[in-house]
């Protein structure tokens, strides 16, 4: 970024994404490659291969974000496959959140991860977190990304243990529309949506995060799923490992809602993947209590919590729910609650 710039947008891709062999994937000079993607420490672009050889389609060198510019304020998160830290751009005193996790390059491992950074570069919606850059240095992939200083869903539903319908009808509202702009325009399944990976804003607004890169990384380091981890949320076709699609996001939907709801998991305590897996497949799909929610709210969670994928509604569908509409006229206002229940991590 070019000093005194404020607000950098999100780059747009020169071309649609298209099916490319995997050329190479580390070179010497500390490049990650897949086909037309390039990422390095200078960032990522998308480059043209023709008879004048390496040309690059998008460069955004002179507009982006160099990881020389951020000064590190604190770490913010820890997983599985890396961390994420808080830092502030030198220049311009903008927060924005950075995830940096080192990779196991492996060959599969590597066609997903250039999957899914083009989806990060090309994503823009209000109703999912922006990546602005992605670099590649040493073994390091770091991606720029939002900051949404609320924390996750789940560090909210910590600290106020339980969330009223009318606020949870305002959240599930905004993640539909997160869901829809990810199914319908970008033809994407999430695969771990969960209250970690919904991110809030004092300012009331919700959004999806890490939709793919966070579960491929984290594989790569060797950390897979386990009982104790983004299982908890799959869908009994996705836990017993048959086909799944975009209704697989909504199982997982209305696991969160009910958990966000009641204060606690939908599922008991288990010691082992074989015993949730059990639990997902063999028994009875997780129900609103009817004597403490209304009538619409445990309509939405059956609706969303089916066994069988073909039961359980489009989120298109979903969003005209009467569950997402019954509080309009209340005008919820999230952010009062966001502010008031939780102290935003940083401010300018």
């Amino acid at each position: 970024m070019r000093r005194g710039r404020p607000n950098p947008k999100p780059f747009q891709l020169a071309l649609p994404p298209r099916e490319t062999s995997i050329e190479k994937f580390l070179t010497q000079s500390g490049t990650f490659k897949a086909g037309d993607l390039l990422v390095n420490k200078d960032g990522l672009r998308i480059v043209s291969h023709g008879e004048e050889g390496e040309r690059p389609l998008i460069n955004p060198l002179d507009d982006q974000l160099a990881l020389v510019d951020m000064d590190i304020v604190k770490v913010i998160g820890k997983g599985s496959g890396g961390i994420v830290q808080l830092v502030r751009h030198k220049w311009t005193g903008q927060f924005f959140a950075l995830k940096v996790i080192q990779m196991n390059i492996q060959e599969d491992i590597c066609r997903q991860i250039a999957q899914e950074l083009r989806i990060n570069l090309s994503s823009q919606s209000p109703f999912v977190v922006v990546c602005y850059q992605s670099f590649y240095d040493n073994g390091v992939i770091s991606i720029v990304l939002e900051y949404m200083d609320g924390g996750s869903l789940a560090d909210f539903l910590a600290k106020v243990k339980s969330i009223p319908e009318a606020y949870l009808s305002a959240i599930c509202k905004q993640v539909l529309k997160g869901l829809i702009y990810l199914h319908h325009e970008k033809h994407i399944i999430h695969r771990d949506l969960k209250p970690s990976n919904i991110l809030i804003k004092h300012t009331g607004e919700v959004k999806i995060s890490d939709f793919g890169v966070s579960v491929i990384l984290a594989s790569s380091s060797g950390q897979r799923d386990t009982f104790t981890g983004p299982c908890h949320y799959m869908s009994p076709e996705r836990i017993s490992g048959n086909r799944h699609g975009y209704s697989s996001d909504i199982w997982s939907l209305g696991l969160v809602m009910l958990e966000c709801a009641t204060g606690q998991f939908p599922y008991p305590p288990v010691d082992s993947f074989y015993e949730l897996l059990e639990a997902v497949v063999d028994q009875p799909a997780p129900r609103a209590p009817s004597d403490q929610f209304s009538e619409e709210f445990c309509s939405f969670i059956s609706t969303c919590i089916q066994k069988k994928p073909e039961d359980r509604h489009s989120a298109l569908l979903l969003l005209e729910h009467p569950f997402l509409h019954m509080y309009d006229d209340l005008h919820v206002d999230l952010s009062s609650y966001f502010t008031v229940a939780r102290a935003p991590l940083a401010t300018f």
